[in-house]
């Protein structure tokens, strides 16, 4: 059965099938499931396995540049409040001056 679910996500990610491809291979699933799994693993599960691949990568780059723009965001605003609380430790500027500073970075 958990095949059978795999086998019609597959089919919809495979972006080589045409949309009648995939509408037939998703009838002979469907009407004939033993049948049609095994026909469908046979013809495409080496591909199948590479598209399943492709999607974590896709999902992990994804997943990575999440990441990283989060973090370059927050990192500018971690290294002005740093050098906000350099110049008040200085006495460059007041403490009025810093938390008005500080609510514009952290807005």
């Amino acid at each position: 059965m958990v095949v059978l679910f795999r086998i019609i996500v597959d089919i919809f990610r495979d972006r080589k099938l045409s949309g009648w491809g995939k509408a037939g291979w998703l009838l002979f699933v469907i009407a004939f499931p033993f049948l049609g799994v095994l026909a469908y693993l046979i013809a495409w599960g080496q591909d199948m396995g590479r598209r399943e691949i492709q999607h974590v990568r896709e999902q992990q780059e994804a997943l990575n540049a999440y990441i990283r723009e989060t973090a370059t965001g927050a990192g500018g605003g971690v290294e002005e409040l740093a050098r906000l609380s350099e110049l008040k430790a200085r006495g460059d500027i007041s403490e009025a001056e810093f938390q008005r500073a500080k609510e514009k970075i952290l807005r």
